[in-house]
């Protein structure tokens, strides 16, 4: 008589469920491939900076505004292939937090950590104040804007719960096209109206060269929207360790790159042209209230989309962080979920906090600008070419031309990160002086 078999123990069955779990988070976070990868890089990059282009073209004129636009886009077309040959080289990298961890170990690890959540946050902060404003149109301020920011919060919330970028990818198709429809709209529009004044487009008070009595405030406020339009090499170690072939990189980063520049300078120069010196900030207000209203709506979906994949980012940056060593961190078990809406949750309340406290668009670009993109965009992958990236001595005749230019870029990001700096916290403090900003949580028009 056979005896009864024994049954399985319990701790083998949990270590097998375990196993499984891990190995199907391994696969839900490895699936994104480089076209995806271009697809999630456009959605981080292209809403808030084309929007806010015009006006520093108004600013610094249309001669250095385009050059600005090309040269700082291929700069960081440039930094963001480094920051690809850093993830190649050191594949453990999943955040730019690590990156400070090779430099200065945990204390370098804390402090970019911080720096890459504040950007995040401040990001998603200025898509709820663009929501804000999107409403407020919409409705000729038919609410409190406190109401609007609710709202714009809430949507940021729901659209930040897929946790996976290939997941994310989807909806970039579609804030992909909202924006282009919306740049397009708003230059069709600015263009007829520009047309029909008086005097027809020839009359329009645009200058290929800066305003009158410009201040070196205005100046490099003007100079960080631009370098925010660039930002994408911020979240590109999150993006790319989702990748099943990372060595593929380089083709998202050239077509990203060229999609930008293309777009950045088009819009930049030619709202500033059909428009002029009045062009406002973010651009959609200058094609006149009812066709205001329309390209907003067009652009609903850039500006929630492209908002809550920052609270992705920054999240699974602080999920994984916090879950290190348990399955929770891969988010397909009840714990597991319920820590990742709670994550998210608290970091769109914790954006609309900065929104509503910091009610105004352009200053709120250049304050992350230039505390946060100099370094992540310019100063920190020239110093990881340096320290990681470079063979041999700088000063061979191999790596002097990426020497110099690795140099050029620590040099723009130092410039942007003390004057850029700076100017908008003046900036800030003489606005509210003249009193021409609303005080913070305050019910009127943003």
């Amino acid at each position: 008589m056979e005896s009864p078999a024994c049954p399985a123990d319990s701790s083998d069955i949990e270590k097998q469920r375990t196993r499984e779990i891990q190995i199907k988070g391994h696969e839900k976070f490895h699936r994104l491939g480089w076209k995806r990868l271009t697809i999630v890089l456009i959605v981080t990059a292209i809403a808030l900076g084309s929007l806010s282009l015009p006006g520093a073209y108004a600013t610094l004129g249309m001669v250095a505004g385009v050059i600005l636009t090309i040269g700082l886009g291929m700069v960081a077309m440039y930094t963001s292939y480094v920051v690809g040959q850093m993830k190649i080289k050191y594949p453990q990298i999943a955040h730019f937090a690590d990156v400070g961890k090779l430099m200065f170990g945990r204390t370098g690890y804390e402090i970019l950590g911080v720096m890459f959540s504040l950007q995040l946050i401040f990001t998603t902060g200025s898509h709820v104040l663009t929501g804000k404003i999107m409403f407020n149109t919409l409705t000729e301020g038919g609410a409190c804007s406190i109401v609007f920011g609710v709202v714009s919060a809430v949507l940021l919330f729901a659209l930040a719960i897929p946790p996976s970028f290939a997941e994310m990818a989807v909806l970039g198709y579609v804030d992909f096209g909202s924006i282009v429809a919306a740049i397009l709209f708003t230059m069709i529009a600015t263009g007829i109206k520009g047309a029909d004044a008086p005097g027809g487009l020839a009359a329009v008070n645009w200058s290929a060269w800066p305003k009158e009595n410009l201040s070196v405030s205005e100046a490099f406020i003007a100079i960080a929207n631009i370098v925010f339009a660039y930002s994408f090499s911020l979240c590109q170690f999150s993006f790319m360790d989702e990748m099943h072939t990372p060595e593929d990189f380089p083709k998202s980063i050239l077509s990203l790159g060229i999609i930008e520049i293309v777009i950045y300078t088009l819009t930049g120069a030619l709202v500033y042209a059909f428009v002029g010196q009045d062009v406002q900030s973010p651009a959609l207000l200058s094609a006149g209230p009812l066709l205001a209203k329309v390209a907003f709506g067009i652009a609903i979906p850039v500006i929630f989309i492209s908002g809550s994949i920052n609270t992705v980012v920054v999240g699974r940056y602080l999920h994984a962080r916090m879950f290190r060593n348990s399955v929770v961190q891969y988010i397909n078990t009840p714990m597991g979920w319920a820590t990742w809406i709670g994550l998210s949750a608290a970091l769109t309340v914790l954006a609309w906090v900065i929104a509503e406290a910091i009610p105004f668009f352009s200053p709120l670009l250049a304050i992350c600008s230039s505390l946060f993109i100099s370094g992540f965009t310019f100063y920190i992958p020239a110093v990881m070419w340096f320290w990681f990236i470079k063979q041999g001595k700088w000063y061979e005749l191999r790596n002097l031309p990426l020497s110099i230019m690795n140099a050029l870029c620590f040099a723009i990001g130092m410039i942007v990160l003390g004057l850029g700096t700076y100017s908008s916290i003046q900036d800030i403090l003489d606005r509210y002086e003249a009193g021409t900003v609303n005080e913070p949580f305050t019910c009127a028009a943003p």
